[in-house]
């Protein structure tokens, strides 16, 4: 009896321990169906290594070994997934905050801007078939302060959301610090693993997935650098790097976080006190290029690429800033029109002065009177002197003073610009005594006169008022304007949810799971394994045939 005997029992022993190998990797994939990021793994079996027969008749096999357990994935897939899945988290950002803010305009609607300013025209209308009446006029003024308040009630909501855009800023930094903490764990681990020669698979799917989502937040890169040294397995020992911008966020074991500051100025005139700035922890400037991040910061930033307070250019892209600026310069081309009279009445661009509110007399034949003015530092309306007083003021910080080549109404239109949504408002006199205040008539003493109400009336249908035309046509022309930019947002977001949905499926098409398949495999072990064990079986019975049987 030979050792040949003993050599198939041995090589039938490795088909055993093959078989089982790949019936738990089989079990270790299905188990794994479901797991988010889980990539695909297969035993990699080669044969073993042969023995060479003593009468130099060749070598004989000696079945198969089980080297290794390989992860699949394709790295190219990854990376262009990485490359994608950044501006599907941009314009998803944008296409929601900006649905949010066409609701904040309500238009339209019966409490939006166009029914308001009618309802208010309407009053005036009336009013002037019986300048008289104090209940009319009592009607004008609520009117009036219906306009006021819906300036002031999207401001606010404006501001709100802004805060809320800020807070969202703060809380993707912090994500983003702690996906690269877990990352830099992990690389730990996998190095730690992986340079006694094994295989870190699960590990590898772990981060892969950490950089999926980070990915989504901000513009990165990920690759592996070689380090020029050689593993126990023969293959090259490599770092992990996740880069922002040509900046490493994490670089193997070390990293730099992000950090959020309060700015010390604001950027835009319209933004609210105390915006994040985004910046690297080691005081560099940051470059966020796409990412939800960079949707967020548009959002609450953009203001059609103005050069900011700050000397810093906004982001050229119409965020709340931008709206907030149109709703500002609504209201002080709309206030100054209807008190001063200030309008280019003819279209050639050159401003020009007809009866306005300031210029009719009221019933006791007062005149002077402003019907909008400003809410002061203690919420309440101001009254008419003490806005021009507040005009004048603002006028001369800008560098607009009184002397002999400044005239009245151009301090008084520089003046304007203190006037802001925010604190848009019905003049205190016409608050106190509508009755009284309200300056319907182009002389003194005249009740029944109704010149000047015809004069403010005709400014509603001037269609130099604005750019864009008449008071609706300016707020008409702003709300389709955020409509088209939704529309632009959300297609750009479907698109880009079409790209990754289609890189989704290729990666999974190579790394996921498939059940048919391994339910395959696991037959095909199962088989593999019984054959072997009846391999041992027949080897067994011939031995026992040799040693107990063949000498009697």
């Amino acid at each position: 009896m030979n050792n040949t005997t003993f050599m198939g029992m041995e090589i039938a022993m490795r088909g055993l321990y093959s078989s089982q190998r790949g019936m738990a990797n089989v079990a270790h994939n299905v188990d794994n169906v479901n797991t988010p990021g889980y990539s695909r793994q297969v035993i990699r079996q080669e044969a073993a290594r042969p023995l060479l027969v003593a009468n130099s008749a060749g070598m004989l096999g000696m079945g198969s070994d089980v080297v290794g357990i390989d992860r699949i994935r394709d790295t190219f897939l990854d990376e262009k997934y990485w490359s994608e899945v950044q501006y599907l988290g941009e314009w998803e950002v944008k296409s929601t905050i900006i649905d949010e803010m066409q609701a904040i305009y309500n238009e339209p609607s019966e409490n939006g801007y166009t029914k308001i300013i009618s309802d208010f025209y309407s009053a005036l209308q009336i009013l002037s078939t019986d300048p008289s009446s104090h209940s009319i006029r009592a009607m004008v003024m609520e009117k009036g302060v219906a306009v006021a308040k819906y300036f002031n009630s999207v401001a606010k909501h404006f501001d709100h959301l802004q805060e809320d855009l800020n807070n969202m800023v703060n809380a993707k930094v912090s994500e983003i610090n702690s996906l690269a903490d877990q990352i830099r764990e992990l690389n730990l681990q996998i190095y730690n693993y992986e340079v006694m020669g094994n295989k870190a698979n699960d590990l590898r799917d772990r981060r892969t997935l950490l950089v999926d989502k980070l990915s989504k937040l901000i513009n990165c890169s990920a690759y592996e650098v070689e380090t020029g040294l050689r593993l126990p397995n023969g293959e090259m020992e490599t770092r992990f790097v996740v880069t922002i911008s040509g900046k490493a966020l994490v670089d193997h074991e070390e990293v730099v976080h992000l950090k959020c500051e309060s700015r010390k100025d604001k950027l835009n005139f319209e933004d609210i006190n105390n915006l994040f700035e985004v910046s690297w922890e080691d005081g560099n400037k940051l470059h966020v290029k796409s990412g939800e991040l960079k949707g967020y910061l548009d959002m609450r930033d953009g203001n059609d690429g103005l050069m900011g307070l700050n000397g810093e250019k906004s982001p050229d892209f119409k965020g709340i800033p931008y709206y907030q600026r149109k709703m500002n310069e609504f209201v002080q081309v709309f206030a100054r029109t209807f008190n001063e009279g200030i309008i280019d009445a003819d279209g050639d661009g050159v401003l020009d002065k007809i009866s306005g509110h300031v210029d009719g007399y009221t019933l006791d034949g007062n005149q002077g009177i402003r019907f909008f003015t400003m809410l002061g530092s203690d919420g309440k309306p101001v009254s008419s002197s003490d806005f021009e007083t507040f005009l004048l003021d603002y006028a001369a910080k800008k560098g607009i003073v009184d002397d002999p080549d400044t005239d009245y109404d151009e301090r008084l239109l520089a003046g304007y610009g203190l006037l802001t949504a925010r604190n848009f408002s019905i003049s205190f006199d016409i608050e106190s005594d509508p009755v009284n205040n309200i300056a319907s008539s182009t002389q003194p003493d005249e009740a029944g006169n109704n010149e000047n109400l015809k004069s403010l009336l005709g400014m509603r249908h001037n269609p130099y008022m604005f750019t864009e035309g008449m008071p609706e046509d300016f707020i008409k022309t702003l709300v389709s304007s955020m409509g088209v930019d939704g529309q632009q947002y959300m297609q750009a977001y479907k698109i880009q949810q079409g790209i990754t949905s289609q890189l989704t499926n290729r990666r999974d098409a190579i790394s996921g799971v498939s059940l048919n398949e391994e339910m395959t495999n696991l037959v095909k072990y199962q088989q593999i394994y019984g054959a072997a064990a009846k391999m041992i079986q027949t080897f067994s019975e011939v031995l026992d045939i040799l040693v107990n049987r063949l000498g009697l």
